[in-house]
């Protein structure tokens, strides 16, 4: 069964912020404490990984719920500082833009092509599913291309 749009965003960006803190604990024991630096191999592979999926859940859930461009920016942007991403889901929240049901899954509600887009992935969930993996697995193979940030 699909999860909610709520329940969905809620928590991939709490997973989003559980691998903020590995990185910064994996960044604390490289140069603070100068003992190791798999912290950082293993907390920056999967924050990562979860940042991408963060992106492309907010995306998704952006184009359903119907948020303003201001409202997706943020959410998106979000992902940038350590740990933001547990405030906005508290905002989007409070202020009842996560709903519990998908709108999009109601025939003849998608009118733009994006929204097109995600209703047809969410009357297909599990192909849609194996398309954001695959998407997150490509997109994380290309990060891997280009490197660790500079810094």
């Amino acid at each position: 069964m699909l999860p909610s749009p709520r329940r969905l965003f809620i928590t991939v960006a709490t997973a989003e912020a559980v691998t903020w803190t590995l990185l910064l604990f994996g960044m604390f024991l490289k140069y603070v404490t100068e003992t190791t630096e798999l912290g950082v191999r293993i907390g920056g592979m999967l924050h990562g990984i979860v940042f991408i999926a963060y992106v492309l859940v907010s995306v998704i859930v952006w184009v359903d719920q119907k948020w303003p461009a201001k409202q997706g920016i943020i959410t998106l942007a979000s992902a940038v500082p350590p740990l933001l991403t547990l405030w906005t889901e508290r905002w989007l929240d409070r202020d009842g833009h996560l709903a519990s049901q998908w709108r999009l899954t109601t025939k003849g509600a998608a009118a733009t092509s994006p929204e097109k887009l995600v209703s047809a992935a969410l009357r297909r969930p599990l192909p849609a599913a194996l398309v954001l993996l695959l998407a997150v697995g490509v997109l994380t193979g290309l990060a891997l291309l280009v490197g660790p940030p500079v810094g």
